[in-house]
């Protein structure tokens, strides 16, 4: 490391090595993390670690801070293609990652994956048998957020999500289903669909 770095500036760069298989931060997230109440300080460090060659210029695309080196969802438009995921009822999760070609424009710079889509039951938010979505890897999300849910560990579906007092709802998009209800501690979100894609052949 460059001895001429400040004690807040190892500090920051040493965070982002502790956290280096995590996705990569946001300035604020990463101002909430060390207590620093200045975006423009931190900014400032973060240039600083730039010129040293220790962290990635924050340009383009990138929305978080991003150690030198790690190039992860940058340059490489392949993501792991999971499996497929009944949207119509719950089937048990496919884990065989290969290869799948997704445009930056359509992923988020945080890890995601794709999912092919299997059954009716979210027709009527466009999303049809076969069209692949691309997921966001989250563990929380807001009511009215398009998920991939996993029920008792075991199976995984697509829904809305409606967070309510003692439970969780899980509603389809096409009236011929019936919304699916769930003690909170049932349901584990894996990821939040960003973007979709379709082939018309």
């Amino acid at each position: 490391m460059d001895s001429r770095l400040t004690r807040r500036q190892r500090e920051i760069y040493e965070y982002l090595q502790a956290h280096a298989g995590e996705p990569p931060p946001t300035l604020d997230e990463l101002a909430r993390a060390l207590g620093m109440t200045s975006r423009g300080s931190l900014h400032r460090h973060i240039q600083a670690l730039v010129d040293a060659g220790l962290v990635e210029p924050m340009e383009g695309k990138k929305r978080g801070v991003h150690l030198a080196g790690n190039h992860e969802g940058t340059d490489d438009e392949s993501l792991p293609l999971l499996g497929r995921i009944a949207a119509g009822r719950p089937i048990e999760a496919v884990s065989q990652p290969e290869g799948f070609e997704v445009p930056p424009q359509l992923r988020r710079d945080r890890p995601c994956y794709v999912l092919q889509v299997e059954g009716d039951s979210m027709i009527e938010d466009g999303i049809f048998d076969g069209d692949w979505v691309v997921v966001e890897e989250r563990q929380r999300a807001e009511n009215g957020e398009l998920v991939v849910a996993l029920i008792d560990g075991e199976e995984a579906t697509l829904k809305r999500l409606e967070h309510r007092a003692g439970e969780i709802v899980l509603h389809p998009a096409n009236t011929d289903h019936a919304p699916q209800v769930y003690h909170p501690e049932q349901v584990a979100i894996q990821g939040v669909v960003v973007s979709q894609m379709r082939r018309y052949f």
